[in-house]
């Protein structure tokens, strides 16, 4: 018995111990499962942002087992998935994981020791490693451990075995530190790329726009702008010819797209190393305060950045479109303000004359060196009202100047109402109205027949040039002229309306004009004192005058009584004698209470001859009556051509067909500027400047001829261009250059008219004067005297907001005029070059600079 109760006392004994060591065994194993799971959610968000970025990447990432798959489906049911978060934030919750994980490790090494190995080498694990095979290894692996497990508890190893296994289990997992780390910054820089492309794409896409134009703009064709249909055909064919070279800028800019980009991802990728290296760090001292990570302050922008960057916009916002062609332009620092005109307004010189006698102070005294800022527009300036309607009225805001409405307002010259300016059409001689005084005037000599024998003449001392306005009506084309004196802005009052003016003074020397052009001069009032100094006022103007042409003098000496204008009529009447002037006729207009003295140059040089006295003297021989730039006057008078093949010595065609006959004087046996003989090459520059304006100009370069009304042809040869454009309702004045072939008589013969000038100096006009500019081929023979900058700041001064500008050129010298037009702010309308020659039309817009030129 005793026996037989050891016996079951001992299979119950073996009983209970077996069942022992099989709830032991279950319970370790529940225990390793736990912290499995608990070890895979802490590290699974990340691996879940890490398969979203991978298949980002790569459309289609095969190599994703199926066991990763389910796990980051279980992730999100679980709501452990962090979803779409910043990179600092996953590694923010990767760190305060790790530091919770390191926690639950403690705890279960103090209830199995063998356990911690194998939980500690989970732990560590990476959201790569649980990509791919990593997956299915570590199932394997958590399924040895609790084998191990359950072989530690039955066999008891000893402390040595042990310890070499924790050695080998670190071993390990320093390995896949290593190999995690490789995957992190694989996986980081296809992230970063990703978000640097997007970025890079953003902030460039302005920068792109500008290398495109760039790319555009080394094209030796068109490039940027408005075309016609028939000049897009032509665009057509020069961007074909030069496909080449453009795909080979863009394949440059690409190559240095690429560089930069990686640059930029190898920066990033040492900034990754070292976060990690930071993360490493503090996972080791076991801290849960994450840390800001580097990356941060590059996508992060500061206030301090925001602001500096503003700042800098804000600077550069005046002057950085300009230096990028290399001008930085100011507005001029000057008294005239709005109506600066260099040459007249050069105080620096008029303190250093010596006197005023002969109105030195109204002529011209250009700067030595030539402006290059900027003239503001006036506040409020609108776009001029279009001719005829600009006849009456102008904006008052353009021309803000009220002293003749004060002053001249009783005789209609102007007057103020509302936000315009009005003409009323009179004058100081012709209270009620030009077109009575005009009619007048020819009643009184029939022979003048305005617009048929009689198409140019000068008005001296123009006041607002309503005579001039009207004369239009009559086909007669005037050249205004009167200082810039006390009659404030009456030379701009006439270029606003639409009138052909200049700032001028008889003074000094003589008008830049040739000899023997204009078909009569007309003074009503002009208030210049013709009997003083021998006559030295009106010898000049018979030196301009036409053999045969008249001289309209309307002022009160020749019909009031008062003692002065006795005297001077007195005077006036000896002068005339002596120079040989018919007085024709002295008649009185009723209507306007006033009276006309009409005079006539003579034709031959018989009277010169018979004269007792020789005053005022004869020039001499070789005086050359046509210099006219800087000469200084001469009291004297030059004869009268008797060579019926000079010029001079026959009266024009009547208009309109002079226009288009070659002038008598001009004979075969003289070259013309174009290499054949004068009378060919009239014709033929007369046939290629109405092709050219007819096919092109008219419709090919986007310029809207019912806004243009005044125009300047900067280099007239024959006047070819402004004869092209006689059907249109403009005027054109024609600028013969002063160092090119004195061409200026031609384009008087052919009944238009112009002007002597030196483009390096400034133009004796006020500001905003012409609607549209035409050059051909200036700038590339003025390159060789003075710099193009002063020249383009002039072009810009005299042409309106809103204006045209017509060059035609080499190449090179459109390039660096269509520079300059760029850095003040132009619209480039057309650009084309072939065969080293080249076009360009643009447009003054209302840019103006913000800052002022420093006071001199």
């Amino acid at each position: 018995m005793g026996i037989g109760g050891k016996s079951r006392s001992s299979r119950r004994s073996s009983s209970v111990s077996y069942s022992s060591t099989i709830t032991t065994v279950i319970f370790v194993t529940l225990c390793v499962f736990g912290v499995w799971m608990l070890s895979s959610n802490s590290v699974a968000p990340p691996q879940t942002t890490t398969t979203r970025t991978a298949i980002d990447a790569d459309a289609a990432d095969n190599s994703f087992s199926s066991a990763n798959e389910e796990q980051t489906n279980k992730n999100v049911n679980n709501g452990d998935n962090p979803g779409q978060l910043p990179d600092d934030a996953i590694q923010a919750v990767e760190e305060n994981q790790k530091g919770l994980q390191g926690k639950e490790m403690a705890e279960e090494q103090e209830k199995q020791k063998s356990s911690e190995v194998q939980i500690s080498g989970e732990s560590v694990l990476t959201q790569n490693q649980q990509s791919k095979q990593s997956s299915t290894e570590g199932f394997e692996e958590n399924k040895q451990t609790g084998n191990e497990e359950r072989e530690t508890n039955k066999n008891q190893d000893s402390e040595e075995d042990q310890s070499r296994i924790v050695e080998q289990q670190r071993e390990d997992n320093r390995k896949r530190e290593v190999e995690s780390n490789e995957e992190t910054k694989e996986t980081t820089n296809l992230k970063m790329k990703e978000d640097d492309d997007q970025e890079r794409s953003k902030e460039n896409e302005d920068p792109q726009k500008v290398n495109k134009e760039q790319q555009e703009l080394q094209l030796p064709g068109i490039v940027n702008a408005t075309f016609s249909d028939e000049t897009k055909d032509k665009q057509k064919e020069i961007l074909n010819t030069n496909q080449t070279d453009s795909y080979q800028d863009l394949l440059k800019t690409s190559t240095n797209t690429e560089t930069t980009e990686n640059d930029t991802q190898s920066e990033a990728q040492n900034q990754v190393t070292q976060q990690q290296q930071d993360s490493n760090s503090d996972e080791s001292l076991g801290s849960s305060i994450p840390k800001e990570s580097r990356e941060s302050k590059k996508s992060w922008k500061t206030q301090k950045t925001e602001s500096e960057k503003e700042k800098e916009r804000r600077m550069d916002e005046t002057n950085s479109n300009a230096s990028i062609y290399g001008y930085n332009w100011q507005l001029c620092n000057v008294t005239a303000g709005p109506d600066y005109i260099p040459c007249l307004d050069n105080e620096k010189a008029l303190k250093n004359l010596r006197s005023y006698k002969h109105f030195e102070h109204r002529e011209r005294h250009c700067p030595e060196q030539a402006p290059t800022c900027l003239v503001p527009l006036p506040e409020g300036y609108k776009r001029p009202i279009p001719w005829p309607h600009s006849r009456d009225k102008i904006w008052y805001h353009n021309v803000p100047h009220t002293k003749l409405a004060v002053v001249k307002g009783h005789q209609n010259w102007v007057k103020v109402s509302g936000e315009f300016l009005t003409f009323p059409g009179g004058g100081t001689q012709f209270i009620h109205g030009a077109l009575h005084y005009i009619d007048f005037i020819q009643q009184s000599v029939p022979n003048i027949k305005w617009g048929k024998h009689t198409r140019v003449i000068l008005d001296v001392g123009c006041g607002v040039a309503s005579f001039a306005g009207y004369l239009f009506e009559r086909d007669v084309l005037t050249m205004s002229f009167a200082p810039k004196d006390e009659h404030e802005a009456q030379v701009q009052f006439a270029l606003e309306r639409g009138i052909p003016a200049i700032s001028a003074v008889m003074g000094s020397q003589r008008l830049p004009f040739p000899s023997r052009v204009f078909d009569i001069v007309h003074c009503a009032r002009c208030r210049v004192p013709w009997h003083r100094e021998g006559g030295l006022l009106l010898l000049e103007l018979n030196r301009v005058l036409r053999p045969g042409g008249y001289f309209v003098w309307s002022a009160t000496p020749v019909y009031q009584k008062l003692k002065e204008d006795v005297e001077i009529w007195k005077a006036m009447s000896s002068l005339t004698e002596s120079m040989c002037w018919e007085l024709v006729t002295i008649k009185k207009d009723k209507l306007n209470s006033i009276g006309a003295a009409i005079f006539r140059k003579p034709t031959s040089n018989e009277c010169y001859d018979k004269r007792q006295n020789n005053s005022p003297p004869m020039c001499e021989n070789s005086d050359d009556a046509n210099a006219a730039w800087h000469v200084p006057l001469q009291a004297c008078m030059h004869q009268v051509p008797v060579n019926q093949a000079e010029r001079g010595a026959q009266w024009p065609e009547d208009w309109p067909g002079r226009l288009q006959k070659v002038p008598y004087w001009l004979n075969s046996s003289q070259m013309g500027i174009y290499g054949k003989p004068a009378p060919q090459d009239f014709v033929k520059d007369y046939k290629h400047w109405t092709q050219v304006v007819s096919k092109l100009y008219m419709s090919g370069l986007g310029i809207s001829w019912s806004n243009v009304r005044n125009v300047m042809d900067m280099r007239a040869v024959y006047g070819g261009f402004a004869s092209a454009l006689k059907d249109i309702k403009v005027w054109v004045l024609n600028v013969v250059n002063y160092d090119s072939p004195d061409t200026l008589p031609i384009i008087y013969e052919r009944g238009l008219f112009g002007i002597y000038h030196d483009w390096c100096e400034s133009f004796s006009t006020y500001p905003r004067s012409y609607d549209l500019l035409h050059a051909d081929h200036l700038f590339s023979k003025l390159k060789t005297r003075c710099k193009l900058e002063p020249v383009m700041t002039e072009v810009d001064r005299i042409l309106r907001p809103g204006g045209k500008l017509i060059v035609r050129d080499e190449s090179n010298a459109i390039g660096e005029v269509e520079n300059l037009l760029k850095s003040l702010h132009w619209e480039i309308h057309l650009t084309f070059s072939q065969d080293q020659e080249g076009i360009l039309s643009a447009q003054k817009g209302d840019w103006r600079p913000t800052t002022y030129q420093a006071s001199s």
